[in-house]
């Protein structure tokens, strides 16, 4: 695995960087428990609130990537006709958790290669009916195949086996994880749209009940609708728009990372590590926030590690001597993440960036970090029982006035 280590590095000192591309205008419509509306509507809601940010026309939108696992037999291609756009640039990234930071590179190669001047990124889902629920027990052909001996099905099994494995493997404890939650929720008592309202203590957490052995109650995120995005366009345009913007240091994209091991204790992040922080020219010292993708704590820790925070098998030790709140030593999770804001669908692959982009433009509000010029966002998605077959990062640095 050395020698693809050594290609991915080489390909991030020879990648051309993102110069002259602006991100901008981070949107959210507020998440619900539960929705009677369609996926449509609330990627709809989203392009409304992005053009309306922008005080812009929808025909000045020429590119569009869509995320969103409950449109039903629809892809982007629909949804432009439901829209009533006519874009040049179109993708569907059904990547999941790292869909934002999928989306985001793709759609600065756009702006950067002229192949379109305003590329609007969208991620929501509804779960009308149970809709989402469904997608999730139905995920992957392999998933089901792959589960059938052993008996078991859906996300908290598979997160189960692999906090089970870490914590045998590493020496990691529930008190360890809760850490992390109870600073996530704290953070989130501060954000508007977070679902969970209510503070949690370290004991609430030890104390709730059992999902799937050793995951409890709020080792699992809660299913919800809602819809996250933002735009991307020249540096130039956002200046022209008076928009407060974000600048695209380095990103990375890895998908089926170490394939021979047996239960995924690391993830594609470490393959590019090294390139990825060469091509910002910063490294995890610089960062003034950290968005992780959080849909199960223990994959907190694989991305605390994997991107240099602290070595493999140490981020038990790197929580228990650092504070994650908004004011802490590493602010982690700024809008609460997934666990206490909740998961609408393929929006929770979006929730970290958008949460950046608050943080650099100086319109966190109560969750605002002070001082903030430096966030990375990391993602992981498709996970197929007990392997997460893409994972992504994303360096970002406040646009100086």
């Amino acid at each position: 695995m050395m020698a693809a280590a050594e290609a991915g590095a080489a390909a991030g000192r020879g990648a051309r960087g993102y110069e002259g591309v602006a991100v901008v205008v981070p949107v959210t419509v507020p998440y619900q428990r539960f929705s009677g509306q369609t996926a449509h509507w609330w990627l709809g809601q989203a392009l409304r609130q992005l053009l309306q940010g922008a005080g812009l026309e929808k025909n000045a939108v020429d590119g569009l990537c869509v995320s969103s696992f409950t449109l039903g037999s629809d892809t982007a291609v629909g949804l432009v006709q439901h829209f009533g756009l006519s874009p040049r640039f179109l993708e569907h990234i059904p990547m999941g958790g790292a869909s934002g930071v999928v989306a985001l590179r793709r759609a600065a190669r756009a702006v950067q290669a002229g192949d379109a001047e305003i590329v609007a990124c969208l991620a929501g889902d509804t779960n009308q009916a149970g809709s989402f629920q469904e997608t999730i027990s139905q995920f992957s052909r392999f998933s089901q195949d792959a589960v059938l001996p052993y008996g078991a099905g859906g996300p908290n099994a598979s997160f189960a086996l692999l906090t089970d494995y870490y914590m045998r493997r590493y020496g990691a404890t529930r008190e360890d994880f809760g850490k992390l939650c109870v600073a996530q929720r704290d953070n989130a008592l501060r954000n508007p749209h977070a679902l969970m309202k209510k503070p949690l203590s370290l004991q609430q957490y030890l104390e709730a009940r059992p999902i799937a052995d050793p995951i409890h109650l709020f080792d699992c995120v809660m299913p919800c609708a809602g819809a996250e995005g933002y735009l991307v366009m020249s540096a130039d345009r956002a200046r022209h728009l008076g928009l407060p913007a974000v600048r695209v240091l380095a990103t990375q994209e890895r998908h089926n990372a170490y394939p021979e091991d047996d239960i995924q204790y690391r993830g594609g992040w470490a393959m590019d590590r090294d390139a990825f922080y060469a091509q910002a020219g910063l490294g995890p010292d610089a960062v003034d926030f950290f968005e992780a993708y959080d849909d199960y704590p223990v994959i907190n820790f694989l991305q605390l590690e994997d991107l240099g925070f602290c070595g493999k098998g140490e981020a038990a030790a790197f929580v228990r001597r650092n504070d994650f709140t908004i004011h802490g030593s590493l602010p982690f999770n700024t809008s609460g993440g997934q666990l206490s804001a909740g998961q609408a669908g393929a929006a929770g692959g979006y929730l970290g960036l958008v949460q950046a982009l608050r943080q650099l433009t100086g319109q966190a509000g109560a969750m605002q970090v002070e001082g903030a010029r430096v966030g990375l966002v990391s993602g992981f998605g498709m996970i197929n029982y007990d392997r997460g077959l893409c994972t992504s990062a994303a360096m970002l640095q406040k646009e100086e006035s």
